[in-house]
């Protein structure tokens, strides 16, 4: 296989020596690398000294979903993603405003986001980042390695556009990575995006952050006082009744997920039990 992208970057340097060069370059991607599965990246301790954005700029700017595909497999198969990042976050962030993804090219986005994370594109802005998540989609199912979209999603979250801007679709997947999660390496529990989303009143994305306080940052665990959460939680049953059995469904998944069930955090019985309580108290 590093034989394959060695000869498409030789292809690229004698480009001038050579007619219909983009033709024979993107033959050599697919003979290359379209008959492996991306789900199933090859490993290779392949480092290439030098890549060439020229290059990329000629395949992106095909159009053509496979022979996109095909190098940015070669790319994750031969080198190290992050020496590549420059070169891959402008082109990513705006591929699918000009290309359909055909299945093949939405897998290989999905595993470059996966492993450059959301540092790889911040330069370009949580928005444009953002934009991109919706157009993948992505499912527990897409993912190679679910504690790293973890991180990826929560540290999206935290950057100051974040909660604004991320989609309630990749709340609900943040919680159900966090439910499915067996290990706390996670970043700090962050109280500002409690109080940004009680001020934008977004009550469903609320919901789904107290399910991932209660899975990742229990306050018996991480130190958050119940008077952090008790207020919030309910202004949240007040306009979000549901959000009640929600979060117990949430948090009986999580307790059975292990081999020695977990009781659920008894600061959770607490503070929503008495929550609850007080607003059906309360409704007419």
């Amino acid at each position: 296989m590093e034989i394959m992208f060695d000869w498409c970057t030789t292809i690229y340097k004698n480009r001038q020596n050579l007619e219909e060069w983009e033709s024979l370059l993107f033959a050599s991607l697919e003979i290359g690398f379209r008959q492996f599965d991306p789900q199933k990246p090859v490993k290779s301790t392949h480092d290439p000294s030098k890549d060439y954005p020229e290059m990329a700029d000629a395949v992106f700017g095909s159009r053509n979903s496979e022979v996109i595909a095909d190098l940015l497999y070669g790319w994750i198969t031969c080198h190290s993603i992050w020496d590549l990042s420059g070169i891959l976050e402008n082109r990513l962030l705006y591929l699918h405003n000009r290309v359909p993804f055909s299945p093949r090219l939405r897998r290989l986005v999905i595993r470059c986001v996966e492993l450059l994370g959301c540092g790889g594109f911040v330069e370009s802005g949580v928005g444009k980042f953002v934009e991109l998540l919706d157009h993948l989609h992505v499912t527990v199912e897409d993912m190679d390695d679910r504690a790293e979209w973890l991180m990826l999603l929560l540290e999206t979250l935290q950057t100051p556009e974040g909660p604004q801007h991320l989609s309630h679709w990749y709340w609900e997947l943040v919680v159900e990575l966090a439910v499915l999660q067996s290990q706390r390496h996670v970043p700090t529990y962050s109280p500002l995006i409690l109080e940004s989303l009680v001020k934008a009143q977004e009550w469903s994305k609320l919901e789904c952050w107290m399910g991932t306080v209660w899975t990742l940052w229990p306050p018996e665990a991480d130190g958050i006082t119940e008077e952090d959460l008790g207020d919030s939680i309910h202004i949240l049953f007040e306009k979000r009744p549901c959000a009640f059995q929600k979060l117990e469904q949430w948090m009986e998944r999580w307790s059975n997920r292990f081999k020695e069930k977990k009781d659920i955090p008894g600061s959770f019985q607490r503070i929503c039990g008495k929550a609850y309580k007080a607003v059906q108290r309360d409704t007419p």
